[in-house]
C-alpha cells in the first residue's frame, strides 16, 4: 500500500468532512444576513437563485415524513431498474455476438456508429408517440442510453482478449462454448462493470429526462413542477434524492462486483513485484 494512503474509516471521514464544508459554505454563501449588501442588491437574491441547504433538507423531510414522494421515487426507480436491466442484457448480448462474429460486426458497424451518435434525448417524443406517457416510453428512452454504454465496453473487452490464450484453450480441446465461458467472458467482466458504475447514472438520466419531457409522476415530474413555481429549494431537493439513489445503486454494483472479480487483484497490490 502506497504510503500516506487514505483507507476505511479514515477516508469516509474525510469524504464526509468534504461533504460538510460545502453544505457549510452553501448555506453561509446563501443567508440574506451574512452577505455583504454590495453582493447582490437584494440579499434575498442568493437564496432565491441558489437555494438554502436548510430548506432543502426540510422539503425532503417532508416529503418522506408525509409519504408524498414514495408513489413518485417508486415509479421512477421502477422505470431505472427496467432500463438498466433491459439495456445491460441487450448491450451485453449484442456485444457478445458481434466481437465474435466479423460478418455481422463489419456489416452492422455503420448503423451502430450512426445510432450511437444520434442524441437520444431527442427521442424521448417519438418514445412518447410509441408507447404512451406511461412509464415504458421513459424505460425505453433509458435503454438507449444504457444500452451503448455496455455495448461497446463488451465488444472492446471480448476483441481484446489475448491471442495467446486463445491459441492455449484451444490446444487443449476447448471448444466453442468453452471458450465463451472460460475465455471471452472472464475477459469481459471487468469491461461490464466497468460499464455498469455508468449505467446507472444514464438510467436515471433516462427516466428522468423522460418525465420531465412529459409525466404526471415520478421525481422528474416533482422537479418541473418545482421549476415551474421558481422553487430553487425543491428543484434541489429531488436532485438530492435522485443522485442518493444513484449512489445506492452504484453501491449495489460494486458490492456484486466484489463477490464476483474476487480473482482480481486490489488497488495497490500489483504496486510490488
Amino acid at each position: 500500500m502506497a504510503a500516506g494512503t487514505l483507507k476505511g474509516w479514515r477516508l469516509r471521514s474525510v469524504q464526509l468532512g468534504l461533504l460538510g464544508l460545502l453544505v457549510l459554505l452553501w448555506e453561509l454563501l446563501t443567508d440574506p444576513e451574512l452577505l455583504p449588501p454590495f453582493y447582490f442588491d437584494n440579499a434575498n437574491q442568493a437564496a432565491f437563485f441558489f437555494g438554502r441547504p436548510l430548506e432543502v433538507a426540510a422539503t425532503i423531510w417532508t416529503w418522506f415524513s408525509g409519504g408524498e414522494i414514495y408513489s413518485h421515487l417508486g415509479i421512477t426507480l421502477f422505470e431505472t431498474m427496467m432500463a438498466f436491466g433491459i439495456g445491460t442484457v441487450f448491450g451485453l448480448g449484442m456485444g457478445l455476438w458481434l466481437a465474435l462474429s466479423d460478418s455481422a460486426s463489419a456489416v452492422l458497424d455503420p448503423y451502430i456508429k450512426a445510432a450511437n451518435s444520434m442524441p437520444r434525448v431527442i427521442l424521448a417524443p417519438i418514445f412518447a408517440v410509441w408507447f404512451g406517457l406511461g412509464v415504458w416510453s421513459k424505460v425505453a428512452l433509458g435503454v438507449t442510453l444504457v444500452f451503448f454504454i455496455v455495448f461497446f465496453n463488451v465488444y472492446q473487452g471480448v476483441r481484446e482478449v489475448s491471442p495467446t490464450l486463445l491459441a492455449n484453450a484451444r490446444m487443449l480441446g476447448a471448444n466453442r462454448r468453452q471458450l465463451l465461458r472460460s475465455v471471452y467472458l472472464p475477459s469481459a467482466t471487468s469491461w461490464v462493470f466497468s460499464s455498469l458504475h455508468t449505467s446507472v447514472g444514464l438510467a436515471f438520466v433516462g427516466a428522468v429526462v423522460g418525465e420531465y419531457l412529459g409525466s404526471a409522476a415520478g421525481v422528474g415530474y416533482l422537479i418541473l413542477q418545482a421549476e415551474g413555481q421558481f422553487d430553487v429549494n425543491t428543484v434541489f431537493a429531488g436532485i438530492v434524492v435522485l443522485t442518493a439513489f444513484a449512489l445506492f445503486l452504484d453501491a449495489l454494483v460494486g458490492h456484486v462486483e466484489k463477490r464476483l472479480m474476487v480473482w482480481q487483484p486490489k488497488a495497490g497490490q500489483t504496486e510490488r513485484l
